[in-house]
């Protein structure tokens, strides 16, 4: 009975904790494989540097600062609703390719992006105090993706962008840019509830 009892705690606290997701077109779907065309958007990214969970960590603190209140509004409401998924990705001429991209003390420069809530555009977005926060409009694009749960480690990663490859391959598709790693949920989601994501870009 307390398991049951904790299982639907974990699965209540992930559906309070539901946020927007951007806007996209599912081209094709095949088992755990999409491709997505994605409407026009606005992120906030901002570049750190160090192994893939220190960066990550440090990335996610600089932009919840920002979505939580440290920026100049333009409307006296400074509040900005979180969104899903986090996106991670290799600052591509940072990196050692030498190493697999998730290695344990492999210190790269990342790029974190929050996604911004369909409402703003560029000039009703609050702006950011720190300066290292860049804000940016994205065009309609064109992404292969693959789904998947659990932790992502370097294993897991090493297995699905392997497989993504793969994906891409037989359907011929060019791409260009870094893999993203995409992540939807809080961090005290049990890994079973995780959804996580690689995605990259497809002409």
């Amino acid at each position: 009975m307390r398991i049951i009892s904790f299982i639907f705690f974990i699965i209540y606290s992930n559906l309070i904790m539901a946020t927007d997701e951007p806007e996209f077109k599912t081209i094709l779907k095949d088992d755990k494989f999409e491709i997505r065309e994605y409407a026009p958007k606005i992120i906030a990214q901002v570049e750190v540097f160090g192994d893939f969970d220190d960066a990550s960590s440090k990335g996610f603190k600089i932009l919840a600062d920002y979505i939580f209140g440290n920026n100049i509004s333009k409307d006296g409401n400074s509040r900005i609703e979180m969104t899903a998924p986090v996106e991670m990705e290799p600052l591509s001429q940072k990196m050692n390719m030498a190493k697999p991209v998730l290695t344990e003390g492999n210190d790269n420069t990342w790029i974190v992006s929050f996604i911004m809530p369909n409402e703003f555009t560029l000039e009703t977005l609050p702006e950011p105090n720190d300066k290292n926060i860049k804000i940016s409009s994205l065009p309609k694009e064109k992404y292969a993706v693959i789904v998947f749960s659990g932790l992502v480690r370097e294993s897991s990663y090493q297995e699905k962008e392997n497989l993504l490859n793969q994906f891409i391959k037989i359907k011929k598709l060019k791409t260009s840019g870094e893999i993203k790693i995409a992540r939807y949920n809080p961090p005290w989601t049990l890994p079973f509830f995780r959804r996580n994501e690689l995605m990259i870009k497809v002409n």
